[in-house]
């Protein structure tokens, strides 16, 4: 059996990381020609992960707003958030109003839109026009807001959403789940 001394500092770099009681032991990495079985205890291995699928489930603590004719605060928390939104504007067919609907960021001194929507006006009064599925996740700094907006009474945005992460990037799992 015969020893190598491998001398990479970005496997030392890594080794430290991994096990930080033994950022201090003072010797390089060697390698053998000998097999040695692997014990994995990262938490992937002892399966105390969720999958992103599961992770990201509704549950409890799913909020819910509907926006019609106003500007509505939906998630002031900092953090990582999974939103879905349905639109249903009434209004198509009525050449006198104009329907917006937007979700936007706000920091107190600007705003970013993130999505939008304003109706097409067309010929039948009795149509309607919807968006649904539009599913997507947010990042929110501390003192953002996401906002809802709507123009119309008769355009309604319903909103849906849950923390997933905070704004570390912790993983927020559903409420009344633990992972065994």
């Amino acid at each position: 059996m015969s020893f190598t001394t491998v001398t990479s500092e970005a496997l030392q770099l890594k080794l430290r990381q991994l096990l930080p009681s033994q950022a201090g032991f003072g010797t390089d990495i060697s390698a053998s020609d000998t097999i040695i079985p692997i014990i994995d205890l990262t938490a992937a291995a002892e399966g105390s992960d969720v999958g992103g699928n599961l992770q990201t489930a509704w549950d409890f603590s799913t909020g819910h707003e509907t926006v019609n004719n106003t500007t509505t605060d939906l998630i002031t928390t900092a953090g990582f958030w999974q939103v879905d939104l349905n639109y249903m504007d009434e209004n198509v067919g009525n050449s006198s109003v104009i329907a917006l609907a937007r979700l936007f960021l706000d920091d107190g001194a600007s705003e970013k839109t993130i999505w939008q929507v304003s109706s097409v006006n067309s010929s039948s009064a009795n149509e309607s026009r919807g968006f649904s599925d539009n599913s997507f996740v947010v990042f929110l700094r501390s003192g953002d807001t996401l906002k809802g907006f709507s123009s119309s009474l008769r355009s309604s945005l319903d909103v849906w959403y849950r923390q997933i992460a905070d704004s570390n990037g912790t993983l927020t799992n559903p409420l009344g789940f633990t992972p065994q």
